[in-house]
C-alpha cells in the first residue's frame, strides 16, 4: 500500500505566511505528478497546485504569485510554501500523488488533510 501524510498546518495571521510538507511512504516504484488541493467548509475541493516529476509547476489563478510547490524525488515528498495568506485561503489542505507502484499501474493517492486557517 501507499500512504500520503502531511504535516505544517496550523493558524496564521492574514499576510503570514506557512509551509506544509507530505511525505508519500509504501511500495513505491515511481511518483508522477504531485499536488495540493483544498477544501472550504461548504465549497468543493479545488486544485492548488501540482507539479511533475520533472519540475514543472501549475498553480491555481488564486495563489499564483504567493504560494510555492515543491518537491524532493529522492524522499518522495512535496511542498508547499505558502506566503501573503489571506483568510480566503482557509481550508483542509489535501496532498495527491499519482504513484506507480511495483507491476501496477499508477493510481491516484490522497492524504488525510491538515487544516490551514488564516485569521486575526
Amino acid at each position: 500500500q501507499v500512504q500520503l501524510v502531511e504535516s505544517g498546518g496550523g493558524l496564521v495571521q492574514p499576510g503570514g505566511s506557512l509551509s506544509l510538507s507530505c511525505v508519500a511512504s509504501g511500495s513505491i516504484f515511481r511518483i508522477n505528478d504531485m499536488g495540493w488541493y483544498r477544501q472550504a467548509p461548504g465549497k468543493q475541493r479545488e486544485l492548488v497546485a501540482v507539479i511533475s516529476r520533472g519540475d514543472d509547476p501549475t498553480y491555481a489563478d488564486s495563489v499564483n504569485g504567493r504560494f510555492t510547490i515543491s518537491r524532493d524525488n529522492a524522499k518522495n515528498t512535496v511542498y508547499l510554501q505558502m506566503s501573503s495568506l489571506k483568510p480566503e485561503d482557509t481550508a483542509v489542505y489535501y496532498c495527491n500523488a499519482d504513484v506507480q507502484r511495483f507491476g501496477k499501474m499508477p493510481m491516484t493517492y490522497w492524504g488525510q488533510g491538515t487544516q490551514v486557517t488564516v485569521s486575526s
